[in-house]
């Protein structure tokens, strides 16, 4: 499986790489924004990112509806992965496509049980 972690901070791509490796996912593209991660998306699909909602360029949500509107990708796994909590962000991130939502910070645990419910990785 390959992964993209989508976040302006470097240092939570690397929590959130340390994380992915303990779960046994070792293919991670990164990006630091949205509109970097739409132009890699485009010349080399993933099986599911990790996006922040607030990032500068491109943030996350409106990344989120732009690879919902790519034919090419709008079938990517995608988990907002942000400190945004409040639940009308959270509806709204699943009602432009989200198919999963975890608050910042988050345990292993947490993000092992999204991507078991998504078919990414088994139960277990």
């Amino acid at each position: 499986m390959k992964m993209m972690l989508v976040d302006d901070s470097s240092a939570m791509r690397r929590i959130q790489r340390n994380v992915l490796k303990k779960l046994g996912i070792t293919d991670i593209d990164e990006a630091g924004d949205g509109a970097i991660a739409i132009e890699k998306l485009a010349a080399a699909p993933v099986d599911c990112i990790l996006l922040d909602w607030n990032m500068p360029n491109m943030d996350g949500l409106t990344c989120l509806k732009q690879i919902r509107s790519l034919d090419k990708i709008k079938g990517l796994k995608v988990i907002m992965c942000t400190s945004e909590s409040e639940k009308t962000k959270i509806v709204e991130a699943i009602k432009a496509g989200a198919n999963n939502y975890v608050v910042k910070p988050f345990t292993p645990e947490v993000l092992k049980e999204k991507l078991v419910d998504l078919g990414l990785l088994p139960k277990g």
